[in-house]
Parts: structure tokens; sequence; C-alpha cells
């Protein structure tokens, strides 16, 4: 017993210790003043600018005025009709995206000649800046010499002010957003569909399983996730997303495309209005916490499911 103790004293006293570092708590410290800096503070500054009536023009000048500003935009109708401008403009931008984005993932997916040059031609969208993107559609929608109006014409269907008129502007807008958009979740999704084992679909075609059978329980479970986590990324987006709408549209015509974003900019910058400005930006940002709490508690429902299964 005391030689065992003897030689297990000297193992101890020859291992050497394990040096403290502070390499870890430096990477953790710089992203969290990151984070403070640029994403904590402004936050709260916005939050407090929402309860005074700071203007543009006189920022130095205002003074607290309490919820009067929260009072002004959930008492009139102005507002609400922003934010469901906005959920129906990110519905059919998420919706659309992720269909055409999983459709196009499943075609290159396969193997076919040119298959590479194909693949690097359908990303090009996402590369492009918005706004190219947004000059280049303008052109497109342009009621005098703009392709859209060539092909309805050439259709029998007549020619429309694609940006002019209140019916079409929300479309327009939203066409020349899912171009853009979709090859990201193309990306993504390609990505979750070669990550799914060749082991399983060899299982499954020695079992004589058909097409519907091999997607319903091997592609399927692999590219929930994905798509889940995609959907959510485009509806944040979607909430935040100003260029291409302000570029195309600027939030007209007659309020057609007015996000809530949108809405923010006009108060801040063409009515000088900051005080009000900073509240809609609160109000938005709560509608996109609701939202991702929606989608954090059906994942958690998911995986629950899933762990019973």
């Amino acid at each position: 017993m005391t030689a065992t103790t003897t030689a297990t004293a000297r193992s101890a006293a020859t291992t050497p210790r394990k040096r403290f570092s502070w390499t870890p708590y430096l990477f953790i410290g710089l992203a969290v003043l990151y984070l403070l800096l640029f994403a904590v503070l402004p936050l709260l500054k916005g939050l407090d600018l929402s309860f005074t009536n700071t203007r543009l023009l006189n920022p130095t000048a205002g003074r607290y005025i309490g919820v009067d500003n929260y009072d002004h935009l959930l008492g009139g109708g102005a507002f609400f009709k922003s934010v469901v401008t906005t959920l129906i403009y990110t519905a059919f931008t998420v919706v659309l995206s992720l269909t055409l984005g999983t459709v196009s993932a499943f075609v290159i997916n396969r193997y076919f000649p040119a298959r590479t040059l194909a693949r690097a031609v359908m990303v090009m969208p996402w590369a492009v800046p918005t706004v190219a993107v947004a000059l280049v559609f303008r052109w497109i929608y342009n009621d005098s010499t703009g392709i859209a109006n060539g092909a309805s014409g050439a259709l029998g269907l007549g020619e429309h002010g694609w940006l002019t008129d209140p019916a079409y502007g929300m479309p327009s807008v939203v066409i020349a957003t899912v171009w853009k958009v979709t090859p990201f979740v193309m990306l993504v999704v390609l990505a979750a569909l070669q990550s799914v084992p060749e082991d399983l679909y060899e299982a499954t075609r020695i079992d004589g399983a058909d097409s519907y059978s091999t997607f319903k329980l091997v592609v399927l479970p692999f590219l929930l996730p994905t798509l889940r986590v995609v959907a959510l990324l485009m509806t944040i987006w979607s909430f935040r997303r100003f260029e291409i709408i302000w570029l195309l549209t600027g939030g007209g015509p007659v309020d057609a495309t007015n996000t809530i974003v949108i809405d923010v900019y006009r108060e801040a910058f063409n009515n000088s209005q900051l005080g009000l400005a900073a509240a809609a930006g609160m109000l938005g940002l709560v509608l996109s916490l609701v939202v991702t709490a929606i989608y954090f508690a059906v994942e958690q429902r998911a995986n629950k499911q899933n762990g019973m299964n």
C-alpha cells in the first residue's frame, strides 16, 4: 500500500501542470465587446430615442415625451398598414424563394452535361449587388421600353404600370426580390442534399422503395432542419429589407410597398421625425422577435416529436 501511494505521488509530481491561458477569454471578450459597441448600445440608444420628440434638423433639442410616439403609431392606421404590407411581402418572398430554391437544388443535384456551368449561372443573381438588380428590374418594368410590357403585349395581356400601378407594385417587388435571394436558398438546400449518406439511398434501393418513399424517409428528415433555419433567416431578412424596395418603388405606388423599414426611413429623413422613426423601428423589432419566438417554439415541438418517434 505504501509503495503504491509513493508511486502515485511520484507520477503526480512528474506530470506537468496545465498552464492557464487567457487566449479563449480574449477572443470571447472581443466578440462581446463588438456586440456591445455595435449592437447593444445602438439598440439602447434607439430605444431611448423612441421616447423623445427628436427631430433630424435639431437632434440635440429633443425632449422626453413618454410613449406618445407609440400612441401615435398604434393609434393610427398607417403603421398597421405598413405592418400588413411587410407581412405580405415577407410571406410571398419566403414561400416563393424556398419553393424555387428547393426545386432548383434538386435539379442541379442530379448529374447532367454542363452541370457545373449551370450551377455557376444560377448563383449569379445572389452575387450581383442589390443596386444593380434594382436598376435592371427598373429597366425591365419600364412602361414604354421595358421587356415586361413587351412580353405582356405580345401575349395579348396588355401593358401595365408595373411600378406605378398599386395593383402591380407588390408583385413586381416580390419577383425582383425572389430572383435575387433564391440562389442562396438553392445553395443551402444543395449542401443539405449532398450531406445525405449514399448508404441510405443504397438501402432504399435494395428494399425496393420508390422515389416518393425515398424522399419521405431519407431526404426529407435531412432537409427539414435546414429548411426551417433558412425560412427563419429569409423571414428576418425580408422584415429588414430596404434597398431593393426603395430603389424600385420608394414605398409606392400609393404606399403599396410601404414596409416597416421604408416607413422608418420616411419618418426619419423625409419627415425629420427621428423619435417617431425610432419608435417604428422598435415596434418592427418586437415583431421580428415574435416571429423568431414562434420559430423556436415550432423547432422545439418538432424536436420533441422526433424524440418521441
